[in-house]
């Protein structure tokens, strides 16, 4: 129903664009102009009725889907201010729930798993609804209004949260299971190649997203929570520190050497 109704939001706007009243829209149907407004105001549009307002326009009912997508992904938010994020951080109940609806759990999903009754979820729901990352829907059902590059804040406090509070969980993890794996890998790179290489790492987190948003669609017992962390800076081992030469030591031993 919630796609119904923006589909003839686009078709509204599609007519405003090219210029055209109820008025012009009744004269092409044969209808009264009356009738044409309680079609729009009951949004009540059979297939072949809404067929006919697109050809009006010289559209096909595909393009107006195609708008419709556009238009919910130009006013998707790809991120919360720092103080947003603050308020999310700050409220561990508030985080839970943020990080479920962001994973697609409905109020049931999170209310039948975790302790916490469904007057506060639905109170931590509204919250989210104020922040605009989600549209509370009638039955407490949610829509996501977040676009699909969303992100939080860089060194923001969600990400501060995660360092500070689970990183150390995250890692105790012998990594040995077969949905769980560890590659770390050591060297020595140009920074062309550490460019090139921050690219791939930055498409196959895009890759993570879609299958993320592709299996949405399953029941939730058939999936897992899961956490990819993709990490890369210039670092070398603390355990050689005490064999390190100085740099000073190093430069002076490479000026040496010229002529």
């Amino acid at each position: 129903m919630a796609q119904t109704l923006q589909l003839i939001d686009a078709l509204k706007r599609s007519l405003k664009a090219h210029g055209m009243t109820y008025a012009d829209v009744a004269r092409h149907l044969d209808l009264s102009e009356a009738n044409v407004k309680r079609l729009f105001a009951k949004r009540r549009f059979t297939l072949e009725r809404l067929d006919q307002v697109c050809q009006i326009m010289e559209m096909e009912i595909s393009d107006l889907v195609q708008e419709m997508n556009e238009w919910a992904g130009a006013t998707a938010i790809s991120g919360l201010t720092v103080e947003q994020e603050a308020e999310i951080a700050g409220n561990l109940e508030l985080l839970l729930v943020t990080v479920c609806v962001l994973n697609r759990w409905s109020l049931d999903d999170i209310v039948a798993r975790f302790h916490i009754s469904e007057t506060r979820c639905i109170q931590q729901l509204a919250k989210l609804d104020r922040l605009r990352l989600i549209e509370l829907l009638p039955k407490n059902r949610v829509k996501l209004l977040v676009a699909r590059n969303f992100k939080w804040q860089e060194n923001g406090p969600i990400q501060r949260f995660f360092q500070e509070k689970i990183e150390a969980e995250f890692f105790a993890s012998r990594f040995d299971h077969q949905n769980e794996r560890l590659i770390v890998i050591n060297g020595m790179l140009a920074e062309s190649s550490n460019r090139v290489f921050q690219r791939k790492m930055e498409h196959l987190a895009r890759e993570f997203d879609e299958l993320n948003d592709d299996d949405a669609k399953l029941p939730l017992d058939d999936r897992d929570g899961t956490t990819v962390v993709i990490a890369m800076r210039p670092w070398s081992y603390g355990l050689f520190d005490s064999l390190r030469k100085s740099e000073s030591h190093h430069k002076r031993t490479r000026n040496s050497g010229k002529t």
